[in-house]
Protein backbone atom coordinates (compact mmCIF):
# COMPACT_ATOMS: atom_id res chain seq x y z
CA UNK A 1 0.00 0.00 0.00
CA UNK A 2 1.35 3.41 -1.00
CA UNK A 3 1.61 6.23 1.44
CA UNK A 4 -0.91 9.19 1.92
CA UNK A 5 -0.30 11.87 -0.38
CA UNK A 6 0.69 15.08 1.79
CA UNK A 7 -1.90 17.40 -0.04
CA UNK A 8 -0.21 20.87 2.08
CA UNK A 9 3.09 19.50 1.07
CA UNK A 10 1.71 19.43 -2.62
CA UNK A 11 -0.18 22.38 -2.21
CA UNK A 12 2.88 24.20 -2.00
CA UNK A 13 4.61 23.12 -5.40
CA UNK A 14 5.26 26.01 -7.64
CA UNK A 15 6.76 26.73 -10.66
CA UNK A 16 10.26 28.20 -11.44
CA UNK A 17 11.29 31.82 -11.67
CA UNK A 18 9.08 34.58 -9.71
CA UNK A 19 5.51 34.58 -9.30
CA UNK A 20 4.20 37.69 -11.16
CA UNK A 21 1.74 40.30 -9.40
CA UNK A 22 -0.97 42.55 -10.55
CA UNK A 23 -1.47 44.62 -7.49
CA UNK A 24 0.88 46.72 -5.83
CA UNK A 25 -0.04 45.72 -2.26
CA UNK A 26 0.99 42.46 -1.48
CA UNK A 27 -2.24 41.78 0.67
CA UNK A 28 -3.97 42.67 -2.14
CA UNK A 29 -2.61 39.77 -4.52
CA UNK A 30 -2.64 37.29 -1.89
CA UNK A 31 -6.12 38.02 -1.24
CA UNK A 32 -7.06 37.73 -4.82
CA UNK A 33 -5.10 34.73 -5.17
CA UNK A 34 -7.42 32.91 -2.19
CA UNK A 35 -10.19 34.29 -4.15
CA UNK A 36 -9.60 32.93 -7.27
CA UNK A 37 -8.62 29.49 -5.90
CA UNK A 38 -11.90 29.42 -3.61
CA UNK A 39 -13.73 30.14 -6.56
CA UNK A 40 -12.15 27.93 -9.22
CA UNK A 41 -12.67 24.97 -6.53
CA UNK A 42 -16.08 25.76 -5.92
CA UNK A 43 -17.21 25.59 -9.59
CA UNK A 44 -15.93 22.60 -10.53
CA UNK A 45 -17.78 21.07 -7.34
CA UNK A 46 -21.15 23.00 -8.17
CA UNK A 47 -20.61 21.40 -11.17
CA UNK A 48 -20.25 17.68 -10.38
CA UNK A 49 -22.66 17.92 -7.51
CA UNK A 50 -25.32 19.04 -10.18
CA UNK A 51 -24.49 16.56 -12.30
CA UNK A 52 -24.48 13.72 -8.77
CA UNK A 53 -27.60 14.92 -7.90
CA UNK A 54 -29.62 14.82 -11.18
CA UNK A 55 -28.39 11.30 -11.80
CA UNK A 56 -29.50 10.17 -8.33
CA UNK A 57 -32.76 11.84 -8.99
CA UNK A 58 -33.55 10.83 -12.55
CA UNK A 59 -32.59 7.15 -11.08
CA UNK A 60 -34.95 7.43 -8.56
CA UNK A 61 -32.38 6.41 -6.17
CA UNK A 62 -32.32 9.83 -3.35
CA UNK A 63 -34.03 12.76 -3.75
CA UNK A 64 -32.55 16.27 -3.66
CA UNK A 65 -34.43 16.43 -0.45
CA UNK A 66 -32.23 13.67 0.87
CA UNK A 67 -29.12 14.68 -0.24
CA UNK A 68 -29.04 18.34 1.85
CA UNK A 69 -30.84 16.41 4.90
CA UNK A 70 -28.00 13.85 5.34
CA UNK A 71 -26.04 13.57 8.45
CA UNK A 72 -22.44 11.47 8.48
CA UNK A 73 -23.55 8.38 10.17
CA UNK A 74 -19.87 7.49 11.85
CA UNK A 75 -16.97 8.30 12.78
CA UNK A 76 -14.90 7.11 9.84
CA UNK A 77 -17.35 9.41 7.73
CA UNK A 78 -16.58 12.19 9.56
CA UNK A 79 -13.31 11.93 9.48
CA UNK A 80 -13.24 11.87 5.88
CA UNK A 81 -15.33 14.99 5.53
CA UNK A 82 -12.43 16.39 7.84
CA UNK A 83 -9.45 15.32 5.45
CA UNK A 84 -11.49 16.98 2.69
CA UNK A 85 -11.58 20.26 4.06
CA UNK A 86 -7.80 19.96 5.00
CA UNK A 87 -6.99 19.28 1.37
CA UNK A 88 -9.33 21.92 0.28
CA UNK A 89 -7.35 24.75 2.57
CA UNK A 90 -4.06 23.45 1.62
CA UNK A 91 -5.30 24.56 -2.11
CA UNK A 92 -6.53 27.73 -1.45
CA UNK A 93 -3.72 29.16 1.39
CA UNK A 94 -1.33 27.81 -1.03
CA UNK A 95 -0.18 31.61 -1.87
CA UNK A 96 0.28 31.91 1.93
CA UNK A 97 2.31 28.63 2.48
CA UNK A 98 4.53 29.47 -0.52
CA UNK A 99 5.32 33.09 1.06
CA UNK A 100 6.19 31.50 3.95
CA UNK A 101 8.57 28.31 2.80
CA UNK A 102 10.24 31.33 0.55
CA UNK A 103 10.77 33.10 3.81
CA UNK A 104 12.01 30.43 5.82
CA UNK A 105 14.70 29.42 2.58
CA UNK A 106 15.14 32.11 1.11
CA UNK A 107 17.45 32.99 -2.29
CA UNK A 108 17.43 36.68 -0.63
CA UNK A 109 19.54 38.50 1.90
CA UNK A 110 18.80 39.47 5.22
CA UNK A 111 17.98 43.35 3.89
CA UNK A 112 15.61 42.13 0.92
CA UNK A 113 13.73 39.52 3.50
CA UNK A 114 13.44 42.41 6.04
CA UNK A 115 11.87 44.53 3.44
CA UNK A 116 9.24 41.82 2.17
CA UNK A 117 8.08 41.57 5.69
CA UNK A 118 7.66 45.41 6.01
CA UNK A 119 5.64 45.38 3.17
CA UNK A 120 2.84 42.21 4.62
Amino acid sequence: MSEPLDYIKLASNKPKGKRPYFHDDPAVERVLNITMAVAGELAVMRERMDSIERLLETRGVLTREEIENFVPQDKTQEEQRQLRHAEYIGRILRIVQQEMEELQNPDKTLEEIANDINQM
